[in-house]
């Protein structure tokens, strides 16, 4: 039935009146209360684009190391630097300040916040190695690092895994198998 135009009760309808399906019971009722059609777009679909998002292009192309920071986090509330740039920039611009100096600001801010984290990181390190422990994990790690951490036990499971160190193993005796075939002169 894809290749006919219309919805289910116009398909149906078609192939009832040509008598290649027999009339279903629930067509009746279907006429009677057929569903709701829903509007279609016209062309195409347009994008949609938010006042920040000029900004948020800015922010990437002077810092592009934040590029790897999640854009949706299910469960933060906390939104991405990036985004709360580009807040900022519009805060400033309703205020009157113009767009470059808007930028500035919110960029200084921006890297007062990095450069905070970074100390307050540093001071925690400190203390433990004062308390004589070891040092915490990072709780402010660069999103590379972030991703990393969660693919290292993959990295890891290559070398100790059974069926992997296995499937290596067949790779590596095959390798070998063809490496003596071309010795002999069977290869090329």
């Amino acid at each position: 039935m894809s290749f006919m135009k219309g919805d289910l009760l116009m398909k149906t309808r078609k192939l009832v009146k040509g008598m290649a399906k027999a009339e279903p019971v629930w067509l009746k009722a279907m006429e009677q209360a057929p569903p709701a059609t829903f509007p279609r777009a016209e062309g195409k679909v347009q994008k949609i684009s938010l006042p920040e998002d000029v900004y948020i292009k800015k922010f990437f192309q002077k810092h592009p190391e934040s590029l790897y920071h999640d854009d949706i986090q299910i469960n933060g509330f906390k939104p991405v630097p990036a985004r709360l740039f580009a807040q900022r920039v519009l805060e400033f611009k309703e205020q009157g300040v113009n767009e470059e100096e808007a930028m500035q600001v919110a960029d200084m801010e921006y890297r007062a916040e990095k450069k905070m984290k970074k100390n307050a990181y540093s001071r925690l390190k400190e203390i433990a190695h004062l308390l004589g422990k070891s040092p915490p994990p990072n709780p402010y790690p660069s999103a590379i690092k972030k991703i990393q951490a969660k693919e290292r036990k993959y990295v890891r499971d290559r070398f100790y895994n059974p069926s992997i160190v296995k499937m290596v193993q067949v790779m590596k005796e095959e390798r070998a198998a063809e490496a003596q075939d071309r010795m002999r002169g069977g290869g090329w």
